[in-house]
């Protein structure tokens, strides 16, 4: 952990020419090389003008110099921000000059990382870090600022609080050998961990909202062939996206698009029709259909609106589908009749639209952001949203706790409880860091971009 003591420096701001460059310093010799480029250490937190001198004296640039002491900074530790010309050039004579005074180069998520180990962020936090840096949608930054502002980490300290209270109370026991724990008081932590059992279930179903905020929703545009699924798709993404023709079966393939919709970030998936009798071709197009589908979220099932036979295709008509779709009633301009949303009749709801003309695309994007709202909806007012390192923790603190839970429930042996209790306490401690783990700390930071 040596490393941990150098000074690092790194461009913080995007490579390439823009209006301005930030970068970064932070470590123990950061005050010095301040008050050698500065004249002296410069007031915290106020932004000081300086004609930038390499050691040479060479002018590089005016720029802006922020000094932060520590531990009241991002990193916990003596650190510096210095705004120069968007120049790429600029950038790296500076980042040359700070390496030559005693810096080195920043490891990728170096800088979130000392904020972790100096106790400025609890891990979650700083996973919250490139949440906020990602987020695509209103509700994903709503959610990454949350997390950010320590709302996982909250959750996760009543739960360990919660649990340190069942433990002491179990072990209070394994201490006086002689005795065991009476009936009542066996019902008792049954009851508690029962009810942290069902906290850390809800915690973990949020899992699913997570992977939509950070993904986006999985919307599958799916029918039969010529019914407009292509022509649907460049409508909702405003251009030519996806080639159209008149012949059935045109895109063989699926086409991915991102949009937004509202408030909402949605993965835009245009597939293969569903052709009854395929060519070899079309049939592979089509199993790539079935496999999108049953990853979707949320389903578009496009009908020709124009023809008064119009169905839902046989292999859609199965609740799972059903569930998340929303009928899309196509060629609208062309139909002249209702006979259509007859046929087409089904739990899902549905509407009326023309990709040729537009009509009716703004009613489906309204109702598709209604369909996406439900997804938050779910999970309460609450915004906390787990990702795949925080549901694997909780998957395996719930297996703990079942294995406490029918120990107990068969009087099984306290010490045996209480060895199941301490490993869900360490799954719950993997989520904030409350743990030690340097290749695991290594490796997550290890995805952050240079410079944060």
């Amino acid at each position: 952990m040596s490393r941990h003591r150098d000074t690092i420096a790194a461009l913080a701001t995007p490579a390439g020419t823009s209006a301005i460059a930030v970068v970064r310093m932070s470590g123990p010799d950061t005050s010095r090389i301040v008050a050698a480029l500065a004249g002296r250490v410069p007031p915290a937190r106020v932004a000081t003008h300086l004609n930038y001198r390499d050691r040479a004296g060479v002018f590089l640039d005016d720029v802006l110099l922020t000094w932060f002491a520590g531990p009241r900074s991002y990193t916990g530790e003596d650190a510096a921000e210095i705004g120069c010309h968007g120049n790429p050039f600029i950038a790296r004579k500076l980042l040359e000059d700070l390496f030559g005074r005693g810096c080195r180069p920043a490891e990728p998520g170096e800088f979130t990382q000392r904020a972790f180990l100096n106790g400025r962020l609890d891990l979650s936090q700083a996973e919250a870090v490139m949440d906020v840096i990602h987020a695509r949608s209103e509700r994903a930054l709503a959610a990454a600022n949350d997390q950010l502002r320590g709302a996982l980490g909250r959750r996760m300290q009543a739960l360990i609080d919660e649990l340190l209270g069942i433990l002491a109370h179990i072990e209070a026991y394994i201490d006086f050998p002689d005795e065991d724990l009476p009936p009542e008081d066996r019902s008792a932590v049954l009851r508690n961990l029962q009810h942290l059992a069902g906290e850390t279930d809800r915690l973990l179903a949020t899992g699913h909202y997570g992977q939509i905020l950070r993904e986006g929703i999985r919307t599958v545009i799916v029918g039969e062939p010529n019914v407009g699924k292509s022509s649907l798709l460049n409508r909702l993404v405003g251009s030519e996206r996806a080639l159209v023709s008149p012949e059935p079966g045109t895109t063989r393939d699926f086409i991915e698009e991102r949009i937004m919709v509202g408030p909402h970030y949605l993965r835009l998936i245009d597939t293969a029709g569903l052709n009854v009798s395929p060519a070899p071709l079309e049939k592979l197009g089509m199993d790539r259909t079935r496999e999108r589908l049953a990853e979707a979220d949320l389903v578009l099932v496009v009908l020709d609106g124009s023809r008064p036979d119009a169905r839902i295709p046989q292999e859609l008509q199965v609740e799972a589908v059903l569930y998340k779709a929303i009928i899309v009633l196509n060629k609208s301009d062309l139909r002249k009749s209702d006979d259509a949303e007859t046929q087409a009749s089904s739990p899902a709801p549905r509407i009326a639209v023309s990709a040729l003309t537009g009509a009716g695309l703004d009613e489906l994007a309204r109702l598709i952001a209604a369909r996406a709202d439900a997804f938050q909806t779910d999970q309460g007012e609450d915004l906390v949203a787990i990702n795949a390192r925080h549901a694997h923790a909780l998957s395996e603190a719930r297996a703990g706790l079942r294995s406490a839970l029918e120990k107990l429930s068969s009087h099984g042996e306290v010490e045996l409880v209480a060895s199941d209790l301490r490993g869900v306490l360490d799954a719950f401690g993997q989520i904030t860091g409350k743990i030690d783990h340097e290749r695991m700390l290594d490796r997550l930071f290890a995805s952050f971009c240079i410079g944060k």
